[in-house]
């Protein structure tokens, strides 16, 4: 129901609830059992049961279960053992890494209010929020959280801090008294309260009028839980290169086996040579390779100052073509700042950013002194007695915060500039009364004494137009001079210019008494004034974050503002930041709602900034660039960006000022809440995809290697040159290594110069087949001739097969080398440049010794301890691989 559309009385009437003395607590007890505790209900998580049989789903772990189950079935009780090992690891390891539960829900509950304020039978009593029913009468009070979403029917100054919902920077003024006709969004729904948002100003009353799941953030945590995990593009792409090599493995295998049983072979025997066959085409330890390079990946990230929480978002990151960016905290500082003053006809610039009180100000390019200004110092010393807030430094963390509402935190700061400190004026010129802010006249006055000699100084700040419509005369260059018609224009056209440049604009005023009047209110003292000056003030861009936009546009990035704030203030930032070039580039909420989803997906192609928007925008709009085939990536750090940060391709949450519902639902966290460790995390995953692709190509050029020499000897009826433990032993372990090290390639030069891969595109794209292809052929000719070459030297199969396993270990070693750069031959990246892939190669080799001449180990890979002569011929062979490799290199350049 739309309550912000009803009048008080309406909504009273509706709810069936008195405002003066609220619910009787015999109807309390009804309503909480009709509609519940007011809590999030919490979606029940998946059982370890149904994550182990998860890690079982993939098409490659069924075939290799199925050979360890004919392995056992055959009686190779030691191969079936290896092979069923291999997948429980896999699948373990799988487990650990991917394992995470859904804390979002956590943490949407810890963020609603523990206690509320509420009427009930005429007594005011302070109760759990979880008991509050729709009807109850909420007290609203400077400092609370707000409990549940409420109607409001009393407010006086009310200001609510709304940025973690709805992106707003600064504290909304509410007023009870409004209604609306028509549908607003939510950011200007000025006569509601919603649960989780804190009073930061003022006081008021509420009616219930939503608990639990009713409620807007309770609407967001149940969206939340609608949107299933989506596979990330490698592992897409993962699952698509498994079924290939599945398919083809069992295609293989069915012919490998007729011609088998055509030849008159033994049916035991070819069951042994499928199951060859079947461990030959797999790459076993891939699985456990990617987890362990992306889990690398993952600790580089953190270096760089992001935190990945889920392993496959390491690659999804580097192919992002789209940055959707909450605005509030993420490209701007979430600080508001003074950064232009109005005084004696001169517009000053000051520079410095947030709270801290560094800065100059700067009036034609020269530094000033703020308190040598007649106008300038009273401006400031205006600012800083008429306000309510304090700045406070916190020394442990090096920061400095505001106590108080943040606008007028930014005229402390403010003053603090020029030299004026907030307390010694406080206490130099105490306030002795005042006349609060409040939304209707938009002023705030407070009284001072000790300001000038003998009088009593009423000093008034509020909206330009309001306050300059009760001023008759100017404070100008250190004197009270009649306000003119040309001097009341030329401060419109200022208040204009401020505004147009996206500022918060604030005018200042005095009038002095000779005592305190009897009668303080608005119409009696908030008249005759003397107009002083302007201030405007914007919540900040980060510096950085322009340069990591630059970035994004030279990497092909698109990056697009998505906030709750105001058009004009959003497009004045994006245009700051290089987002936007004109207004057209702009879109807000209610154009949103005007437009149809497939007209959404066209106009993003354009739209680079989009303001005033709710939760549910975000969400359509990250769709429609889905749709569009973009990788999305969406930042944010409010509860209002969890959702988008669910839907997107990859969530990435601020750290220091991120909501833990943000950071829990994101899967990137930035630990410094800076805009261009995205760029930086990007950049890294770039690497990794890059480093992925290297050793997929050289653990498949491997594994069709092995598959062409299973295939050969059976097709010339030959003995199998490699038993499945020998295979296994190859593709799990001597491989491993080199990798692993491949996975720790430094990245390409330019890696961050070419535009975001197609995320369609498959990893054996056509540079990788040609490679492939290449290399296994020549991994083929160099194992069957040294094969062939033993079985005519030697009798029986054990020393010939012995020199072909020999071989095929030593040609993968090498090879390695070659396969760290899919472009650069070895002459130019360096042969021992990856000092990782040295040690790997030297980890494995003495593992093939290990295996060839320790006499435990022969009789279980079937290997025999060869000698000169045989290692004359396998290192004469091994070679081959390494240079076609490297010739294909320059082919195709």
């Amino acid at each position: 129901m739309d309550w912000y559309r009803k009048n008080i009385q309406n909504t009273m009437e509706d709810i069936s609830s008195d405002s003066n003395s609220g619910l009787h607590k015999e109807e309390v007890s009804r309503r909480l059992e009709k509609y519940g505790p007011n809590e999030l209900k919490e979606k029940k998580g998946e059982g370890l049961l149904a994550k182990i049989l998860y890690q079982f789903k993939d098409f490659l772990v069924l075939i290799l279960i199925g050979a360890s189950i004919v392995s056992m079935l055959v009686g190779e009780v030691k191969d079936s053992i290896v092979i069923i090992a291999i997948v429980i690891i896999n699948a373990t390891l799988g487990i650990i890494q991917e394992g995470r539960a859904e804390k979002a829900l956590e943490a949407l509950k810890k963020m609603a209010s523990p206690n509320a304020k509420v009427i009930r039978e005429g007594q005011l009593n302070t109760v759990p929020a979880n008991t509050l029913v729709p009807g109850d009468m909420v007290v609203l009070e400077a400092g609370d959280i707000i409990p549940a979403d409420l109607r409001l029917i009393e407010s006086s100054n009310l200001k609510i801090e709304e940025a973690s919902l709805t992106g707003e920077s600064v504290p909304v003024e509410k007023n009870a008294s409004s209604v609306f006709d028509d549908e607003v969004p939510l950011g200007d729904r000025n006569n509601m309260a919603y649960m989780s948002t804190v009073v930061t100003y003022g006081r008021g009353k509420g009616v219930v009028v939503g608990t639990s799941g009713n409620t807007e953030i309770g609407k967001i945590a149940e969206l939340i839980q609608t949107f299933e995990d989506e596979t990330t593009p490698l592992q897409k792409k993962l699952d698509q290169l498994g079924k290939y090599l599945g398919i083809g493995c069992l295609v293989v295998c069915g012919i490998v086996f007729a011609v088998g049983l055509y030849q008159g072979r033994k049916l035991l025997d070819m069951f042994m040579v499928a199951i060859s066959l079947a461990v030959a085409a797999i790459p076993e330890g891939l699985p456990a390779i990617v987890t362990i390079v992306l889990a690398l990946g993952m600790n580089k990230m953190v270096k760089r100052n992001a935190i990945v929480k889920k392993l496959l978002a390491v690659e999804t990151l580097g192919c992002t073509t789209v940055i959707c960016s909450d605005k509030t905290g993420t490209l701007t500082q979430n600080e508001m700042t003074v950064v232009k003053t109005y005084t004696d006809g001169n517009i000053v610039e000051v520079t410095g950013k947030g709270y801290a009180p560094n800065g100059e100000f700067v009036l034609n390019n020269e530094s000033i002194i703020a308190t040598e200004s007649h106008g300038l110092n009273l401006l400031l010393t205006i600012g800083t007695l008429c306000n309510d807030a304090t700045l406070d430094y916190v020394g442990e963390d090096d920061i400095y915060r505001i106590l108080g509402d943040p606008t007028e935190g930014a005229l402390v700061t403010l003053a603090e500039k020029g030299n004026l400190n907030n307390k010694e004026l406080n206490s130099k010129h105490p306030r002795i009364s005042e006349i609060p802010f409040d939304s209707e006249r938009k002023m705030m006055t407070t009284f001072h004494e000790n300001y000038i000699e003998g009088k009593i100084v009423s000093f008034t700040k509020g909206a330009p137009d309001i306050v300059l419509n009760r001023c008759n005369n100017i404070f100008l260059n250190g004197k009270v001079q009649p306000l003119t018609k040309d001097l009341r224009k030329q401060i419109l056209n200022t208040n204009s210019n401020f505004s147009q440049d996206a500022l918060r604009v604030l005018a200042f005023s005095f009038r002095t008494h000779d005592n305190l009047p009897s009668e303080i209110n608005s119409q009696s003292i908030e008249k005759d004034l003397t107009f002083v000056g302007l201030v405007g003030m914007i919540d900040p861009p980060r510096t950085e974050a322009k340069e990591a936009i630059k970035i994004c546009k030279e990497s092909g990035i698109n990056t697009i503002m998505i906030t709750g704030d105001y058009k004009e203030t959003a497009f004045a930032i994006g245009k700051d930041l290089g987002i936007a070039n004109n207004i057209e580039n702009a879109m807000t909420g209610e154009d949103l709602n005007k437009i149809t989803d497939e007209e959404l997906r066209e106009k993003v192609k354009t739209t680079n900034v989009f303001a005033r928007v709710a939760p549910e925008h975000k969400v359509r709009i990250v769709d429609a660039l889905k749709h569009n085939g973009e990788i999305t990536a969406m930042t944010g750090d409010g509860v209002n960006d969890a959702l988008a940060l669910k839907r997107a391709d990859i969530g990435i949450s601020m750290g220091i000022t991120g909501t833990d519902v943000a950071k829990n639902t994101a899967e990137v966290i930035l630990t410094d809440d800076n805009f261009a460790s995205i760029v930086s995390a990007v950049e890294e995953g770039r690497i990794i995809y890059s480093n992925i692709r290297k050793f997929v190509f050289f653990l498949l050029s491997c594994n069709v290697g092995e598959i062409l020499i299973v295939f050969l000897s059976i097709l010339f009826n030959l003995q199998v040159p490699l038993l499945p433990i020998q295979l296994l032993w190859l593709n799990l372990i001597t491989d491993s290594f080199p990798a692993l090290a491949l996975g720790v390639e430094r990245g390409e030069p330019d890696i961050m110069e070419i535009p975001p891969r197609n995320p369609d595109e498959p990893i054996l794209d056509k540079t990788m087949l040609s490679g492939i292809i290449v290399q296994s052929i020549a991994l083929t000719i160099a194992v069957m001739l040294a094969y062939l070459w033993g079985l005519r030297h030697f009798d029986g199969i054990v020393i010939p097969r012995t020199i072909a396993f020999t071989t095929l270990i030593t040609a993968e070693l090498t090879r390695a080398f070659s396969s760290r750069s899919e472009k650069h031959t070895l002459f130019k990246i360096g042969f021992f440049t990856n000092k990782t892939l040295v040690y790997a190669t030297l980890a494995s080799l003495a593992l093939m010794f290990a295996v060839l001449y320790t006499p435990t180990l022969q009789p279980i890979f079937h290997t025999y301890p060869l000698g000169i002569k045989e290692w004359s011929i396998v290192l004469r062979f091994c070679l081959i691989p390494i240079i076609a490799g490297e010739v294909n290199k320059l082919i195709r350049r």
